[in-house]
């Protein structure tokens, strides 16, 4: 798709400074700049490459005062970050515009369909499925019997949506998500085997929430494993059986929370943490990479590090001792030694 700078500061509400009909059809950073680029210039430390980009367009603000003459045409604009930003949201929505149901999906005849839908090569609906309007169901999906789709909500490739699970509107999941799997629920019997215990709950997912690829939320053993709205997930986490995660909160990739822990509204949880089960986390708590969590926090907007964790300050403080602990264990022996030393001179 190609776009005029005139249409794109139309769309911005900014104004052209040099080629009205100067056109693009992708975007660059304004350092790898080439013909038919889109560029922006927010941090003052870029500004040397505005007089030497390469793209035929460069997005920045009002109060931009150039020292010499500027190749591109350049579009002023009030927050060239923000600007530009909504540019690649438009940019995105465009080129994900997909409609139409492949005649190689399949669809119960129970379905429940809205308007706009986009259902691609080998996705399956099944029985008394509800898909709102507009939503995108990519191929090789599969949405299990008695589950909701809310409006606008996409499913990417391979995801997987076991019966009876209901997500919210404006959902994004990303591929190969696996929603509403069995929880790990087995009672050890006397001669050391496993029974299985029935997962009969489901997943329900609110508003607003994305979800990475390959992450997997497990159904709950009674009751349901609750996302709340605007929550983010990255890749690789897992949400074990009734867990519930507060709105607002975000995940990165390979977080692990055991089965009925409760997360807090705005948590922020870093790469590789891990919760034991059935804790309660306090809002706004905030947990650095790696992360081990063994016990419920009451107190809100707390940050934490280490495993087991710790109050950040008081983690940056012992890791600074840490980092000299061979040094003092140097100096210890040789002080033992020096008493045994003196000791023997008695």
């Amino acid at each position: 798709m190609k776009f005029l700078a005139s249409q794109i500061a139309a769309l911005l509400g900014g104004t052209v400074e040099g080629d009205p009909n100067a056109e693009v059809w992708n975007v660059a950073k304004i350092e790898e700049g080439a013909p038919g680029m889109l560029s922006f210039l927010a941090n003052p430390k870029y500004t040397p490459y505005v007089y030497e980009t390469k793209s035929s367009v460069v997005i920045v603000n009002n109060d931009f005062e150039p020292k010499e003459p500027v190749p591109a045409t350049l579009i002023r604009v009030a927050d060239a970050y923000a600007s530009f930003a909504k540019l690649l949201a438009y940019y995105d929505q465009l080129s994900q515009d997909k409609r139409g149901i492949s005649s190689l999906a399949f669809v119960s005849n129970t379905a429940h369909c809205g308007e706009n839908l986009y259902l691609g090569e080998f996705a399956f609906i099944g029985e008394n499925v509800t898909l709102g309007d507009n939503v995108k169901i990519y191929p090789q999906v599969y949405v299990g019997d008695g589950s909701v789709i809310g409006d606008d909500t996409t499913l990417y490739p391979g995801v997987k949506v076991y019966r009876d699970t209901v997500i919210g509107k404006r959902c994004i999941l990303h591929a190969g998500a696996v929603i509403g799997a069995d929880g790990f629920g087995f009672a050890p019997q006397a001669d050391g085997h496993y029974d299985k215990i029935p997962q009969v709950g489901n997943v329900v997912i609110d508003d607003d929430v994305e979800i990475g690829a390959n992450t997997t939320i497990d159904r709950s053993t009674m009751g349901s494993t609750r996302v709340h709205k605007g929550v983010k997930l990255d890749n690789l986490v897992h949400l074990a059986h009734n867990v519930e995660v507060g709105e607002h909160s975000a995940l990165a990739a390979q977080v692990g929370v055991s089965g009925s822990t409760h997360l807090g509204k705005r948590c922020v949880v870093g790469g590789q943490s891990g919760f034991v089960g059935h804790l309660h986390i306090a809002d706004g708590s905030k947990f650095g990479g790696q992360c081990g969590i063994m016990g419920s926090i009451k107190e809100e907007n707390q940050e934490f590090m280490g495993t087991p964790i710790q109050p950040l300050r008081q983690y940056l403080r012992t890791n600074a001792r840490f980092r000299h602990l061979d040094e003092m264990a140097r100096k210890l022996d040789e002080l033992e030694k020096e008493v045994e030393r003196l000791k023997s001179n008695l």
